[in-house]
This record gives C-alpha cells, sequence and structure tokens, in this order.
C-alpha cells in the first residue's frame, strides 16, 4: 500500500495497529503462570477489603497479566513483611516499592509502573508546620514501617522516626499527640485524611516524588518474563487505560 495515498484515518488505524502488535510481541509465548503478589493495605494504591482487592496499583497490575495470561493472587502482610517474603521468594511479585541500593540484592525492578508522587508533611497544630527540611530537627516525625521517602531522609539519623503499620495509624497517632508530622505520599496521604475526615493540613515544604515499581522477586519464576511484563505495561499505556485508572482514582473520593 502507498502511504501516501492512504487517507489519514486509516493511516491512524494501521499506525495504531503497529503499536500493539510490537508492545505485544514476545508476549504469546509466555507461559501461564499463577503469581503471587504481595500486598499491604494502603488506599488508593492498594485496597484490601472482606472479599474485594482493588487500588490503582492491583487494577495497573491486573491489566498486565491479562495481557500476559497470568493469573494473579494476593498474600497480605505488612509492608516491611512483604520486603522479607519477597527476599525468600515467599511472594513472586511488590507493587509500589522505591528503587534502592539495598533492595536490589533481593528484587529485580521491571519497570517504574506506578506515577511519582510529591512527598508530604502532613500536621495538625501550627507550631508543627514545616518549611523547611530543618524543620523537621526536633519533632517526632510518622513513617510507615519499612517504607522509604527520598535519601536525605531515610539516611538522616538525627530525626525523630515513629513508625506504624499503616498511614490511617499515623494519622491517629497525630491526632493524639504521639507524632508532630506524618510523611507520607500525596495521593495516599490525601486519602486517608479524607477518610478519617480530621482537620490535617499540608506543610509547604514537600519533596518531589520517584516513580514507583513492579518488583519481581530474584527467586520467582517470571523473573525470566521480565521484558514480557514491559511490553505488555507499553501497550496498556498506549491504549490509554493506564492514564484512565489513574484519573479514575485521582478523582475518586474516600469512603
Amino acid at each position: 500500500m502507498d502511504v501516501r495515498n492512504t487517507p489519514l484515518w486509516l493511516a491512524s488505524i494501521l499506525l495504531a495497529f503497529s503499536l500493539s502488535a510490537q508492545a505485544q510481541q514476545g508476549t504469546e509465548t509466555v507461559e501461564p503462570l499463577t503469581v503471587t503478589v504481595g500486598v499491604n493495605h494502603s488506599p488508593p494504591y492498594r485496597i484490601l477489603e472482606v472479599g474485594q482487592k482493588s487500588g490503582l496499583y492491583l487494577e495497573i497490575f491486573e491489566e498486565i497479566a491479562d495481557r500476559l495470561g497470568w493469573k494473579v493472587q494476593y498474600r497480605e502482610a505488612p509492608f516491611r513483611r512483604i520486603l522479607l517474603m519477597l527476599q525468600k521468594g515467599e511472594v513472586d511479585v511488590m507493587l509500589g516499592p522505591l528503587r534502592t541500593d539495598g533492595r536490589e540484592d533481593y528484587m529485580t525492578f521491571v519497570a517504574p509502573a506506578f506515577p511519582p508522587e510529591r512527598r508530604l508533611f502532613f500536621y495538625m497544630d501550627e507550631e508543627h508546620r514545616i518549611a523547611r527540611y530543618s524543620d523537621l530537627y526536633g519533632r517526632t516525625i510518622g513513617v510507615l514501617d519499612g517504607a522509604t521517602y527520598f535519601s536525605r531522609f531515610d539516611r538522616d539519623q538525627v530525626l525523630i522516626k515513629e513508625s506504624a503499620p499503616h498511614y490511617e495509624n499515623l494519622m491517629r497517632m497525630m491526632e493524639k499527640g504521639r507524632v508532630d508530622v506524618v510523611i507520607a505520599p500525596e495521593l495516599v496521604g490525601l486519602y486517608t485524611v479524607r477518610k478519617l475526615n480530621l482537620p490535617v493540613q499540608i506543610s509547604p515544604f514537600f519533596v518531589p516524588g520517584e516513580s514507583s515499581w513492579i518488583a519481581l522477586s530474584g527467586k520467582s519464576p517470571a523473573i525470566k518474563y521480565a521484558d514480557d511484563i514491559r511490553a505488555a505495561l507499553k501497550l496498556i499505556e498506549r491504549e490509554g487505560i493506564k492514564e484512565n485508572l489513574v484519573l479514575k482514582y485521582l478523582e475518586q473520593p474516600a469512603q
């Protein structure tokens, strides 16, 4: 076919078909695995309720698994425990960890599948408002157990940090005066505050976010299909599915 004489609408369809075929290339021979995903309750990324599991990260991964012909099962545990389970090969996949040097030893970071989010500092009392990094000193900061935020903060041994397994716990601790400030990724922090209906404010100081990853255990049989996972991710991005899911959860009110 002479593309110079092809109508614009037809050329667009042919181009879209070509991109989809390229994205799928290499996935046709993927083994039909059942993969176990380690998840912790962290709305709106990972929402674990009786009889239902949903959330932005889970829905994106389900779309990828569907294109690979994989079945997905979930195993719930606190964030730090999931890191250990991944290290031992007790789960195949973790959704949403940040890429750090220490984690590279036991997990493979396959794709930065989830959007970067700012790290915000939430407070209730005006005296705990954070205008600059140095304002964090002398305050008790609520952090998610096992999570990383940004290099300077994670390595700062002078900061006073109090951990809990869920962001809901941390916000309640702040309400009771057990912590002064809570650091959280933007989407999960705002979701939690709305759900709990707390009079929480956001500090002007924040840190730009990094992309969160799909990570595989180094002991998982899925490791040999890392390229296929990336290809499936590109496909749902080109189809607009990933963007639609992100918008869905940005616009969704807390329940």
